[in-house]
C-alpha cells in the first residue's frame, strides 16, 4: 500500500444540476491497479447498504462517469468506494489521481440488486466477489442489519495477486475494530480469501472451493449450497456471474430483484 503525499491546489469542479458535488477524504492505494477512497456525504444522500451510485469527474461536454458500488454502510458518515486503474481508461486513468481535496460528481438517486431487499430470508448469506466485485459486501459486512437476518455471513474474494487483496486484515480479523458490529460479526462472519496466481493458503478458484468444502469450513449447516438455507450474492466479472448464476439455478436458487425477492442475486448493471 502507498499513500500518496504529493502536494497541489485542489481540483474542483463547477456545478452540475444533475450530480451532487463532494469532497475526496482520503486516498489509499493498495497496488499498482487498485485503489480505494472516500468523498463526505452529502446530507440529502441516501442509500441501502449494497446499491451503487454514479460518480465522476469533468468531460469535454458533460460529466464523465460510471457506477460504482458504494463500500460504506447505509448509516456511514463518508462514501467510501474501491477502484481498478485503468491507465488508458477514460475515466480512472484521470480518477486513479485524486487527492484529499479534490472533487467528485456524485449520482443523486443510488440504486441495486445487492441489498437485503431483494433476498428472501435464510439461515447463511454467501457473498461471493472477484476482484473489485468485494466493494458492495464491505458496506454489507459492516451493517448490523445483515448479522439480524442471517445465522452466518460468509464473504469469498477471488484475486490473482495477494496485493489485491484489499480489506483483507480488516476481514480477517473478523473486524475487531468496528464499532458496531465487531461483536456479531466474532461470531458470525467468515473471510475466506483466494490467490489464484500465486502461493497463498487458498489458490482455487471459487467453484473448486465449494466443490472441496472448504468454503463451508467453520460453518454450521450442510458442506453445499442449499435453497431452502442459503442465499447467495454475486458480485465480480461478467464470466464469474453467468456462470455461478447458472450453478445456483441448477441447484434450485431462484434470482431475486427488489419487487420479487429470491434466493440469489446479482447486480445486473455490472454484467456486459
Amino acid at each position: 500500500m502507498t499513500v500518496t503525499t504529493e502536494t497541489r491546489a485542489p481540483a474542483l469542479l463547477p456545478d452540475n444540476p444533475a450530480f451532487l458535488t463532494a469532497k475526496v477524504l482520503w486516498v489509499r492505494h493498495w497496488n499498482e491497479h487498485l485503489f480505494s477512497f472516500a468523498i463526505e456525504r452529502p446530507a440529502s444522500f441516501r442509500f441501502r447498504s449494497g446499491e451503487f451510485v454514479m460518480i465522476g469527474l469533468a468531460g469535454e461536454k458533460k460529466p464523465l462517469v460510471r457506477a460504482y458500488s458504494i463500500a460504506s454502510p447505509h448509516y456511514a458518515e463518508e462514501l467510501e468506494f474501491l477502484s481498478i486503474k485503468v491507465q488508458d481508461g477514460p475515466l480512472t486513468s484521470r480518477l486513479q489521481l485524486i487527492q484529499p481535496g479534490d472533487d467528485i460528481y456524485l449520482g443523486k438517486k443510488p440504486t441495486g440488486t445487492l441489498v437485503l431487499d431483494a433476498l428472501l430470508g435464510g439461515k447463511r448469506l454467501f457473498m461471493l466477489s472477484t476482484g473489485t466485485g468485494l466493494a458492495p459486501f464491505l458496506s454489507l459486512m459492516r451493517d448490523p442489519d445483515v448479522y439480524s437476518a442471517y445465522d452466518d455471513v460468509i464473504v469469498v474474494h477471488s484475486v490473482r495477486r495477494v496485493s489485491d487483496l484489499a480489506y483483507h486484515d480488516e476481514m480477517d480479523g473478523r473486524l475487531a475494530e468496528d464499532p458496531l458490529v465487531a461483536d456479531e460479526a466474532g461470531a458470525q462472519f467468515h473471510y475466506v480469501p483466494t490467490v489464484t496466481r500465486e502461493p497463498f493458503r487458498n489458490t482455487a478458484r471459487i467453484g473448486a472451493l465449494i466443490d472441496d468444502g472448504t468454503l463451508f469450513s467453520g460453518l454450521t449447516g450442510t458442506a453445499a449450497l442449499d435453497p431452502e438455507t442459503d442465499r447467495v450474492m454475486l458480485c465480480g466479472s461478467t464470466e464469474m456471474i453467468r456462470d455461478f448464476a447458472q450453478l445456483l439455478e441448477a441447484k434450485g436458487f431462484v434470482e431475486g430483484s427488489n419487487a420479487n425477492p429470491g434466493t440469489f442475486v446479482i447486480e445486473r448493471a455490472f454484467v456486459g
